[in-house]
């Protein structure tokens, strides 16, 4: 059986702003994001990880390395770009409130409705294309560690349409569990190689000791 811990990368600059950012924006992790991704280190510390997995955006592969050095063992990071949050064209950096403006239907269905969102005016991703290209890469983690624990670290959107896809929800209710938080844990368990995924926690921040706010949550 493998258990597999996805966490969300420690919360920046725009994160704070409300403004988008994909994989082509990677604003500064903000001075308290060090402190949580070292309360969350020290909350995993006792479990062995085979190994931990991360996205190349700066952002994911500062919170692994952060996460990492509190940990008993030191377990090797690989960076893979299949793991990298949702390329969003021309949204990228922009403010929430602005995209609202300016493209009402993309804002819409973005957060609401992913079986509608089509990124063909402003450029990016599509909520399948995005579970297109992450879903290879959490088999092959997978088949890789048949056994024991290994680490993701990754991106909001994106974790949040694949770790819904992997529990078999359809397209049209990926958003409905609820969003997750800069340095949340979920944790899957898959135990026949990567064929199902059962759900053991969803968005677990109870190690920050602190309230969330809006713009925590993604």
């Amino acid at each position: 059986m493998t258990k597999l811990y996805f966490v969300r990368h420690g919360k920046t600059e725009w994160n704070l702003q409300s403004r988008y950012q994909g994989a082509g924006g990677d604003s500064p992790l903000l001075p308290q994001s060090y402190e949580e991704m070292n309360l969350l280190g020290k909350h995993l510390a006792k479990i062995g990880f085979n190994h931990i997995y991360a996205s190349p955006i700066k952002r994911a592969r500062v919170t692994a390395t952060t996460i990492n050095r509190r940990l008993k063992k030191h377990p090797p990071i690989t960076l893979l770009s299949r793991l990298e949050e949702f390329h969003l064209g021309k949204m990228e950096g922009m403010k929430f409130e602005d995209v609202k403006r300016i493209y009402p239907e993309e804002f819409e269905d973005f957060r609401n409705h992913p079986d509608l969102y089509k990124p063909s005016e402003i450029g990016g991703e599509s909520y399948q294309d995005v579970i297109d290209r992450m879903t290879p890469a959490i088999v092959n983690i997978v088949e890789n560690n048949p056994e024991g624990n290994v680490l993701i670290v990754s991106h909001g959107a994106a974790l949040n349409a694949e770790m819904n896809a992997l529990l078999g929800v359809s397209l049209a209710d990926l958003r409905k569990r609820g969003g997750l938080a800069n340095t949340s844990t979920t944790i899957l368990e898959s135990d026949d190689s990567a064929k199902t995924f059962q759900l053991i926690d969803w968005n677990d921040t109870s190690y920050l000791n602190r309230k969330l706010d809006e713009t925590d949550l993604v």
